[in-house]
């Protein structure tokens, strides 16, 4: 009798859970409650940190307008020697938030970054969806016949930039920005020279179970899947640095450790763990920066001197 009460309990428990994440899983994983708040930090505090910047309004493919910003050096043949980071964050903040992201690329490791603030974030328009953040980000292939050549993305709008266009590229993604930068760098292993992820997970449909275990039984009704997993392991020329706070409780370490294992890029990888860091503060751990920063050395300016030696 208790086993059948504990098996009509989970049932109901399920279904229950079962029916909010089919009608709410795109509120819950973009929560609408903290976009109001998000958007009362729209600008991040570049003046503060004596870094120039542009506001950026890009109209995409589905006719959504997304705001960005670009701090780019100040001298525009330094500008185009140095790399480009495109940043992208994570599901409850938005780029108001990144002020020591933009400080540290752009002060300390002397690089040009784009802040993107997704669809439904910050001041850009429209709903957040796995679609939709996709198409913000994603490099949009012109036919010049096409009439709607007007229409760019992130990934766009850096590689046509007249100073910009031909500097290297590098993604970084911290917990949801981390699977669209994933994304982003399978879909474009050409134009992308350098990938950066953060307490990331391996996909949506198996984040869920750690939350409830009970969860696992329904994820089929998932429409929001991020599948990192797959897409880690599409990757092949592009060298990935993977920072991993020990003590996060949102995203297992273990999902972490798996998407490094999956990847099998030719380019190189590196793993990187911060004993005391959790899902919010692993940024702010010692010696956050220097990794980054000597990830760089090899990935990108180690690369940069070989192709130069071997050229005279």
């Amino acid at each position: 009798m208790v086993l059948l009460e504990s098996i009509l309990m989970g049932t109901t428990i399920a279904i229950g859970g079962g029916s909010l994440l089919y009608y709410y899983q795109n509120e819950l994983l973009y929560p609408a409650k903290y976009r109001k708040k998000s958007r009362e930090f729209i600008v991040p505090k570049f003046s503060d940190e004596e870094i120039p910047y542009t506001e950026v309004i890009l109209t995409t493919k589905d006719k959504v307008r997304i705001r960005a910003f670009l701090c780019k050096r100040k001298n525009d043949e330094e500008a185009c020697q140095r790399p480009t980071v495109l940043a992208l964050h994570g599901n409850r903040g938005n780029i108001g938030k990144q002020s020591s992201i933009a400080r540290n690329f752009y002060h300390n490791l002397k690089c040009n970054i784009m802040l993107l603030s997704y669809r439904g974030y910050g001041s850009s328009d429209g709903i957040p969806s796995e679609e939709g953040i996709k198409i913000d980000a994603q490099k949009k292939f012109c036919d010049p016949t096409h009439i709607h050549n007007f229409f760019k993305t992130a990934l766009d709008y850096i590689k046509q930039h007249p100073i910009l266009h031909d500097t290297k590229l590098i993604l970084y993604g911290s917990s949801l920005g981390g699977a669209v930068a994933i994304d982003l760098a399978a879909k474009n292993e050409d134009e992308v020279d350098a990938l950066i992820v953060e307490n990331t997970f391996l996909s949506i449909p198996k984040l869920l179970p750690t939350f409830f275990s009970p969860l696992k039984y329904i994820t089929f009704i998932c429409t929001q899947i991020w599948p990192s997993d797959e897409q880690i392991k599409k990757i092949k020329k592009i060298p990935i640095l993977f920072l991993s706070g020990k003590l996060d409780a949102l995203v297992s370490q273990q999902q972490m450790k798996e998407l490094y294992e999956l990847s099998n890029t030719l380019a190189g990888k590196e793993w990187k763990e911060f004993p005391y860091g959790n899902h919010g503060n692993t940024i702010t751990q010692p010696c956050y920066w220097n990794v980054i920063e000597e990830f760089l050395l090899w990935a990108i300016f180690d690369k940069n001197n070989k192709k130069e030696m071997n050229n005279q």
